[in-house]
């Protein structure tokens, strides 16, 4: 095996959570070139992966992008391709590759069962167990040894960072209340009330996360927060993963910044509602998550089909996730300590 193809087009949390597989299989095989297929928005987050050789990007979801995709992969000529997605389209872009071996989950295990065809080689899966491992199972069907959980992620210098530290900042607690999905994103007002505690018991000022439109979700936390928090600078991924290196703790939902931050070392309370912890959220047992998936009646599902009054993430108090994280960082520091 000379040249391995990984197909994880998205989303950015993803993206992170294919990491352990694909460390896991450098591990073994250190002379293999490793490119990884992905979608445009997502290229620059693989920019800090020193693992792979390099990223091929599908450009968009147009016909002439996918041909363009084709033609760059079947010149590469690949032994094996591995789909790590398990959606009908990444499986097809799988196959066209032109892959001598094309890998991916069976019919149960993959998130559509209608991708396992394409597959020349299936791997089961437990439906329940966390993406990671899942993961981590398909890398093991090549032969890579998958004992050991890595996330390699390239030190980054930032301008953001330096803008944080010169406003006197040189660690804090990361609040990250955007995402994607409207049913992910715990009200403004109860991440400002949590920044405004993380400051009163734990002395830590909060800087808090915006993406693309979520500027003026940031500036609410803040104006809630009783002058707990500040917004953090405009930020890239190199940024956010700068960023995260100098948290102390990360508040938020079931988002990309927690994941990264979570493969950085940064300790993490989660609030999930309509996705499942065990399955999307932090891995390590010392980080709490929140969450209401098991009373949750729109499992997966952008938006909440009740109505406000009995939204399942809205039900998540401020004490919950005080309490954790009080029981969150006093586990940091008594790593620490020892």
């Amino acid at each position: 095996m000379k040249r391995l193809l990984v197909v994880r087009l998205g989303s950015l949390g993803d993206l992170v959570h294919t990491l352990p597989a694909v460390s896991a299989i450098r591990r073994t095989f250190p002379a293999l070139d490793i490119d990884w297929l992905v979608d445009a928005p997502h290229r620059e987050f693989l920019t800090l992966v020193p693992v792979i050789s390099s990223v091929v990007v599908l450009k968009d979801r147009t016909a002439g992008a996918w041909l363009a995709a084709r033609a760059d992969l079947r010149a590469r000529d690949y032994d094996v391709a591995i789909d790590f997605q398990g959606l009908l389209k990444s499986a097809a872009l799988a196959r066209l590759s032109g892959a001598r071996r094309v890998i991916g989950f069976t019919r149960r295990a993959a998130r559509e069962g209608i991708a396992a065809p394409f597959y020349s080689e299936r791997v089961d899966a437990e439906t329940g167990q966390h993406v990671i491992d899942k993961n981590l199972a398909l890398a093991g069907a090549v032969g890579a040894t998958t004992d050991t959980l890595e996330f390699p992620l390239a030190p980054v210098e930032s301008a953001a960072v330096e803008q944080v530290r010169a406003g006197g900042l040189e660690h804090y607690a990361l609040i990250n209340p955007g995402a994607a999905w409207p049913n992910k994103r715990w009200p403004p007002a109860s991440f400002g009330r949590i920044a405004a505690l993380l400051l009163e018991r734990h002395g830590q000022q909060s800087l808090v996360l915006w993406g693309p439109g979520e500027r003026a979700l940031a500036d609410e936390i803040v104006a809630a927060s009783d002058g707990a928090a500040r917004v953090a600078p405009e930020t890239t991924i190199r940024d956010l993963v700068a960023l995260a290196r100098h948290a102390r703790i990360i508040v938020s939902g079931d988002t990309g910044p927690l994941h990264i931050a979570a493969a950085v070392g940064v300790p993490a309370v989660g609030v999930f509602g309509p996705t499942n912890p065990r399955r999307n959220g932090p891995w390590r047992a010392e980080d709490v998550t929140i969450s209401r998936y098991d009373t949750c009646d729109c499992h997966y599902e952008r938006r909440c089909r009740r109505d406000d009054a009995h939204w399942c993430l809205g039900s998540i108090t401020v004490d919950e996730v005080a309490e954790a994280i009080g029981k969150r960082l006093g586990q940091a520091a008594g790593a620490r300590r020892v």
